[in-house]
C-alpha cells in the first residue's frame, strides 16, 4: 500500500492480490479514480516507478505500465528525469459513443465479482446508492 503519493492528502493504492485484475490495471483504475474525484490535483507528483514498486511489493514494470497507460490517456504526464505527475491543464473532455456500453459491461463484472465473494443485492444497491450520492 502506498500512502505519499501527495502533499495534500495521503492517498493509498490498495492491490488485491486474489483480484482477476491485474495489479498494473489495479494501479490505473485507482490513480485515475484520485484525479478525476480530484484527490490528486493538477501538478501533483507521483513517487518514482521504483519507490511505489517498492512499497507495493510489485516488480517495477507493473508501475512502469500503469504510469504509461495513464500518460497515454493523459490523465498523467511523464518527464523523463522528473517522474510523473498530474497534467497541469485537465485533458478535454470528449464523449466516446461506447462510454454507456462499456459501463454497463464494466459494471455488471464488478456486481457479479463481489456477489461471488458474498455481498448481497442489498448490501450492492446500498453501495452504488452511497457512490451517486458521493458524484453529486
Amino acid at each position: 500500500m502506498y500512502t505519499g503519493m501527495s502533499v495534500r492528502q495521503t492517498l493509498r493504492i490498495r492491490l488485491d492480490p486474489e483480484s482477476p485484475v491485474a495489479a498494473y490495471r489495479q494501479i490505473v483504475d485507482q490513480i485515475r479514480a484520485f484525479v478525476i474525484e480530484g484527490a490528486l490535483a493538477p501538478g501533483d507528483a507521483l513517487p518514482p516507478v521504483r519507490r511505489m514498486a517498492l512499497e507495493l511489493g510489485v516488480h517495477f514494470n507493473t508501475v512502469a505500465e500503469a504510469y504509461r497507460i495513464l500518460a497515454d490517456e493523459v490523465v498523467l504526464e511523464i518527464v523523463h528525469g522528473h517522474g510523473a505527475r498530474v497534467p497541469a491543464e485537465p485533458p478535454p473532455r470528449r464523449q466516446d459513443p461506447s462510454a454507456a456500453d462499456y459501463f454497463h459491461q464494466r459494471l455488471r463484472e464488478l456486481v457479479a465479482a463481489v456477489r461471488s465473494r458474498g455481498l448481497s443485492t442489498r448490501q450492492i444497491a446500498g453501495e452504488l446508492k452511497a457512490a451517486m450520492e458521493d458524484l453529486r
